[in-house]
């Protein structure tokens, strides 16, 4: 499958249907994971990759789609995993949801690909996501803002981890909870990859 068909298929999703906005569930664009699947690719493929808060399902269906030897999505709410489940099937992709605190997902895995909060509502609620990707794997991708280079920098240091700036994104926030005020926000996102150094 090539980036074009997957960003499609991926943009066809059923979305979340009722974020909850303490969770910052916000929906990533299905051109942009496409992009980050692909970035990804070679820790993809033959691989055990793991999308910590998984939401609809974005990055599990993805890597599953680009043949990964096995998928785990997980997220903490019900609704959200059901919602991953039916895309997963609509789509054919053999993803392993899990509903969970990430805290308590304990599988090692070769990959982790995830977005996890922001950090908005809690500030460095991110951190956490982090701390268990890194316990989880020696190979991360994720995303957060783009202000958050020095705590990213700083974090992986403290871990052991090398961390690389590898792409930036314009990553928009539809209108899906009751505090947005516009239709549409744009929030400049970047990917780091994270390695055990």
């Amino acid at each position: 499958m090539d980036k074009k068909h997957l960003a499609i298929t991926l943009s066809k999703l059923e979305p979340i249907d009722l974020p909850i906005a303490s969770l910052e569930q916000y929906q990533t664009p299905g051109e942009i994971a496409a992009a980050i699947l692909f970035i990804a690719l070679p820790d993809i493929q033959k691989r055990v990759v793991a999308d910590l808060g998984c939401g609809n399902g974005i990055f599990a269906i993805g890597a599953a789609l680009l043949g990964a030897e096995s998928v785990y999505g997980v997220d903490i709410d019900q609704a959200v995993i059901d919602t991953a489940k039916r895309n997963a099937k609509r789509v054919g992709a053999k993803v392993n949801f899990v509903c969970r605190d990430v805290r308590e997902f304990y599988r090692n895995v070769d990959t982790i690909i995830q977005n996890p909060p922001f950090g908005v509502q809690e500030e460095h609620a991110d951190k956490m996501f982090l701390q268990k990707a890194c316990e989880l794997s020696k190979v991360v991708y994720t995303i957060h803002k783009i202000e958050s280079k020095m705590f990213i920098e700083k974090f992986s240091d403290d871990v052991g981890f090398k961390s690389k700036l590898i792409g930036t994104f314009d990553f928009p926030i539809k209108a899906t909870m009751e505090h947005h005020r516009k239709p549409t926000h744009e929030v400049k996102v970047g990917l780091w990859k994270l390695t055990k150094s």
